[in-house]
């Protein structure tokens, strides 16, 4: 590392964990959290900002999933299925980090506020849904057509159940209002938040009195941050900076995640699914695998990765577009600096697609500054990480969010009939092997408009430091610090 880049990152991390202490970090019984991305909705919960709050064990939901994706009691113990309708008992002896009791009001209250949310959560895409008290201790969710994955929506952070003072205010303000080991006391917009220990929580004492979170988009400082002893846990440790650090002080996590190119599909070159194949053909995936990644992620056969070893087996090939000739078409290729990987895939693939014949500019932004463009189509393509069964544990949420044509995460603006119905049969199939096939039938239809080119599956890598204990190891990011997490 040179020396101007010692002392910039050094810049980046001064005061980072003011008054955490140094060395003694157990004894205060504090962890220090370096994350990847600052909030972009001020910690809302209706928000992809729910991450950070389930990461941190502060807001928790009625279900929880297992390894294996199925939903497991939380706040509810149990649940049962009456044709559109599913009953959940509420688990007693549960009170908000304000004191007040979790009651069959404060779900109906929270669950409602996500279905109207504006836009809504990505898992209730396409669901309609409502929700009622059935006694003091009871909540009904019906759906308006049966759908078999309800109690795995309810698992999404994005559902969380805060306490009535969250909603007091035009947002949802998270700030000691949730359920979890910890209680969110402070957040300090993009730059920190801290958390103590909640003594009353339902599932036991936690093992650390707190946590202190520092977001430190800069992969660079990130790195440096557990090199230094600056942090104990540190998320995404980029490619490049973990071959610097002590190799036994990092967990390679294979991540249900996969770097995509997606094509815009509704206005400028392509528009044309010829130029989107030519696109599609260009693409050198083992080139990115191996240069940008250092061998560190799996080369993508489809849009559903190694982490659901469910998918491959139950694949058929794929009839697309046959290429045209891009004859100089002029293309904008957008991507965000979060995640340090990205600049240098959007770089490579800048030049893999000018050697097809495209001329190709990139547009390269932090996240919060680009996302609002990318929803609204401003880019002919996009590179995106993104996390294919993050809401549900069931990838067929991130099918329709991305490829429906109503879908609130729109990159490709597809509108194909075909796709719209293959999705629908897929997220209204029963759990198990046919809602499995039916996944990959919508995956198929999906790639047969190119309107996204899956390049590789990701792996998270995350440094803990040496005297972290119980640290989450999380494919689906969910978890980071959990009530058994403690720093020796």
């Amino acid at each position: 590392m040179s020396v101007v880049a010692v002392v910039a990152t050094t810049a980046l991390l001064g005061g980072c964990f003011a008054g955490s202490g140094t060395g003694g970090e157990g004894a205060s019984g504090r962890i220090r959290v370096a994350m990847m991305q600052p909030p972009r909705s001020g910690l809302s919960p209706l928000s992809d900002d729910a991450f950070k709050l389930s990461r941190w064990s502060t807001a928790e939901t009625l279900v929880r999933l297992d390894r294996d994706g199925n939903a497991t009691p939380s706040l509810a113990t149990e649940w049962r299925r009456s044709g559109r309708s599913w009953t959940f008992t509420l688990r007693e002896g549960v009170t908000f980090h304000d004191g007040t009791p979790l009651t069959a009001e404060a779900v109906v209250r929270s669950l409602t506020a996500a279905v109207r949310a504006s836009p809504k959560p990505r898992i209730l895409d396409g669901v309609d849904l409502t929700v009622r008290a059935a006694g003091p201790r009871a909540v009904t969710v019906t759906t308006g057509a049966a759908d078999p994955l309800v109690p795995q929506r309810l698992s999404s952070p994005q559902l969380a159940i805060l306490a009535a003072k969250a909603y007091a205010g035009r947002t949802v303000n998270p700030v000691g209002a949730g359920t979890g080991p910890f209680v969110l006391v402070r957040a300090d917009g993009t730059s920190s938040a801290t958390l103590d220990r909640y003594e009353r929580y339902w599932g036991g004492r936690a093992k650390a009195t707190g946590i202190d979170v520092r977001y430190v988009p800069d992969g660079t400082a990130r790195a440096a941050a557990l090199r230094t002893g600056e942090a104990d846990i540190v998320e995404a440790v980029p490619v490049a900076q973990a071959r610097l650090l002590d190799q036994e002080l990092l967990t390679e996590v294979p991540m249900p995640r996969t770097n995509t190119l997606y094509l815009n599909t509704r206005r400028g070159p392509f528009r044309d699914a010829g130029l989107r194949a030519a696109a599609r053909a260009a693409v050198d995936a083992r080139g990115l695998v191996a240069g940008v990644y250092e061998g560190r992620a799996d080369l993508a056969t489809g849009l559903l990765g190694p982490a659901l070893p469910w998918a491959a087996p139950l694949r058929a090939p794929v009839r697309r577009a046959p290429a045209a000739d891009p004859k100089g078409a002029a293309i904008t290729v957008g991507t965000f600096t979060d995640r340090a990987e990205l600049p240098e895939v959007a770089q490579l693939l800048q030049r893999q697609l000018e050697k097809a014949g495209f001329r190709v500019r990139l547009d390269v932004r932090e996240y919060a500054a680009v996302e609002a463009d990318a929803l609204a189509g401003k880019f002919d393509a996009f590179v995106l990480s993104r996390a294919t069964v993050l809401d549900s544990g069931d990838p067929a949420a991130y099918l329709y969010s991305d490829f429906a044509s109503d879908g609130s995460f729109h990159l490709s603006q597809l509108a194909d009939p075909g796709v719209d119905r293959a999705l629908a049969t897929a997220s209204a199939a029963p759990v198990g092997e046919a809602r499995r096939r039916a996944i990959v039938a919508a995956e198929a239809a999906v790639l047969a408009t190119d309107a996204a080119v899956p390049m590789l599956h990701e792996r998270v890598v995350q440094g803990d430091a040496a005297g972290v204990v119980g640290a989450a190891h999380d494919p689906r990011e969910r978890e980071l610090v959990t009530v058994d997490t403690y720093v020796r």
